[in-house]
């Protein structure tokens, strides 16, 4: 339409209109004159705003997602922090059980040898001191621990004590080459010396070179003068290998330690020695042997055979 006195003059009319309806329909409420005409035009177009809304609705759910999204975030995040302490905890609940079981043993053996122990944790392996067997305890000087003291810890012997310091002690290993300990063989008494051998078994030799000596014989410690650096009695190993007698003054053995020397955690330093030799009574139960299963073959007779010349029939 163009800018003309006519088409100003219908725009104004057309406004006056505009508000003369809209006073008609406030003064009328319910009754006014052009409700007739809103329920028409709602009618008509209500659809048409519906499926706009429809259109529209999913774009503004999408909004509010990214909107509540942050909030999500936080919460999952949360929540796998929650499950990541909770791994832990259970990881930790695993590892004091094991340390609960360790230690357990470990009281068993003193109670039964009658050691005086205090307990240790092991808090570093023996690269800090070069190539050899040790372990360092997180006890020393402050806990009554002194050099030449005899560790042990729930399955048997683990070393002695070389070095103490206020807070911290280094034990050598039973299984390093420069390690040496008098033992005892159970039940026959053959006295003799194991060293040891780093990952390979105790070289054991026996001071009788007749003893008589087989695979699974058992041995614990000899005993030291005044039980230093060993008390006597504590588990060491199960032979494993016997060499032949030659007629040397000695007879060589190979024992595998009941300690396994890469697995250390839980050990304890005897500070008291027992006031008798608890000889055997520290040695684990020897297990029992298994049963050889037995098979019983019975054979059953077959049915008779038909007589020659005989034809039998079924009836």
């Amino acid at each position: 339409m163009r800018d003309t006195r006519e088409s100003r003059l219908l725009l104004v009319l057309l406004i006056a209109v505009a508000f003369a309806l809209i006073t008609v329909d406030i003064r009328g409420g319910e009754d006014s004159p052009v409700d007739g005409a809103r329920q028409a035009a709602a009618a008509v177009f209500g659809p048409i705003e519906d499926s706009v809304s429809s259109a529209v609705n999913p774009v503004g759910d999408a909004v509010s997602a990214v909107r509540d999204s942050g909030e999500r975030h936080d919460r999952l995040a949360e929540l796998e922090k929650e499950n990541s302490a909770l791994k832990a905890r259970l990881g930790s609940d695993d590892r004091n059980s094991s340390r609960l079981k360790q230690l357990d043993k470990m009281l068993k053996i003193a109670g039964q040898g009658q050691y005086g122990i205090k307990g240790a944790e092991v808090i570093a392996i023996g690269a800090a001191q070069g190539f050899s067997w040790t372990i360092t305890l997180d006890v020393g000087a402050n806990d009554g621990i002194q050099r030449d003291m005899t560790v042990l810890n729930g399955d048997g012997l683990v070393g002695r004590v070389t070095t103490v310091g206020p807070n911290t002690a280094t034990v050598l290993l039973a299984n390093d080459p420069d390690f040496t300990v008098g033992t005892r063989m159970e039940a026959t008494d053959e006295l003799g010396f194991a060293s040891g051998q780093g990952d390979r078994p105790l070289r054991v030799e026996l001071l009788n070179g007749k003893a008589e000596v087989k695979k699974g014989d058992r041995l614990v410690t000899f005993g030291s003068q005044a039980d230093k650096p060993f008390v006597p009695g504590v588990p060491v190993g199960v032979v494993s290998r016997v060499d032949p007698s030659g007629g040397d003054l000695t007879r060589t053995l190979y024992v595998t330690p009941y300690v396994s020397f890469t697995k250390l955690d839980i050990v304890g330093v005897v500070v008291q020695a027992p006031k008798k030799d608890p000889r055997d009574t520290v040695l684990p139960a020897k297990p029992k042997p298994t049963p050889t299963p037995t098979v019983t073959v019975t054979v059953t007779p077959s049915a008779t055979a038909p007589v020659d010349g005989e034809i039998q029939q079924e009836q």
